[in-house]
């Protein structure tokens, strides 16, 4: 494995609700020294002192910054927890329709990266389904989102999600190549109807029905129907990020098994 996994910790949010210090140092306890946690800035220092009491680390993180009226507040809050690359989980479906509309995506995430910059950080973008499902003159508008982007930013690649919006992930990955940081590992069942489901927000509670059985048909990897093997082949150095959206079953289970998967697999 070219190096230890990370976990987003939006799969394990019921748990966080509850007791944040207790998920994370179950978390520790499966076999994670690396976690990704998701709108840090609300909660700086409590993440701050679980992840000291977990003996974890966060080398990425999740949280709005292209619409954020103060990125900075952000950039401060990845700083205390010693997250190196701030990542913008979502941008909804109606934005994502044309190329111009991926190029004025790019222009604002190059503004935030040059930011991210000036503080030793990086910042970067992850894909839901529609940035590929949706066409314009017969391309993905993620394909203009890439071409315009500056090279320092860099990007966290979904890959169940991009792989259900009918991208061949593995050779996505091969012609994105160094630029891609962090890989999303998720499994589960990939079929049409969810490829054309969308959420009307990034909350796993209000989406569609296609694709709330969709979060809930996801699987531990290398038991679903995407390749996890070959995209895991085609970015031998991007660091795996384990997530679930929703899951069936007992959910720090369902992490362990693709833990466990990853350190027989993925060599």
């Amino acid at each position: 494995m070219p190096s230890s996994p990370s976990v987003q910790l939006y799969t394990v949010r019921d748990a966080i609700a509850n007791d944040l210090t207790a998920t994370i140092a179950r978390l520790a306890e499966i076999g994670f020294t690396r976690v990704e946690p998701y709108a840090f800035a609300e909660r700086t220092d409590e993440l701050a002192r679980a992840f000291a009491a977990a003996g974890v680390t966060a080398p990425s993180g999740h949280a709005t910054v292209i619409d954020a009226e103060d990125p900075a507040l952000v950039f401060d809050a990845a700083e205390q927890l010693g997250i190196e690359s701030v990542i913008d989980p979502f941008v909804p479906s109606e934005r994502w329709q044309t190329a111009d509309d991926a190029f004025r995506l790019a222009d604002r995430v190059n503004e935030l990266a040059s930011l991210a910059g000036e503080r030793n950080l990086r910042f970067g973008y992850h894909n839901h389904q529609w940035e590929f499902a949706n066409k314009d003159q017969g391309r993905s508008v993620y394909s203009f989102f890439v071409e315009r982007l500056s090279p320092d930013v860099i990007l966290e690649l979904d890959t169940f999600w991009s792989t259900v919006g009918g991208e061949d992930t593995p050779a996505l990955l091969r012609a994105l190549a160094d630029r891609v940081k962090f890989l999303h590992v998720k499994d589960g069942i990939v079929n049409g109807d969810i490829a054309t489901a969308l959420p009307s927000s990034e909350s796993a509670l209000d989406v569609p029905d296609a694709l709330a059985a969709a979060f809930k048909e996801q699987t531990p990897a290398g038991q679903g129907n995407v390749d996890v093997a070959a995209i895991l082949a085609a970015a031998p150095d991007a660091i795996r990020v384990v997530e679930f959206d929703d899951y069936a079953h007992d959910i720090f289970e369902g992490v362990a098994e693709s833990l466990a998967w990853l350190q027989e697999n993925d060599k």
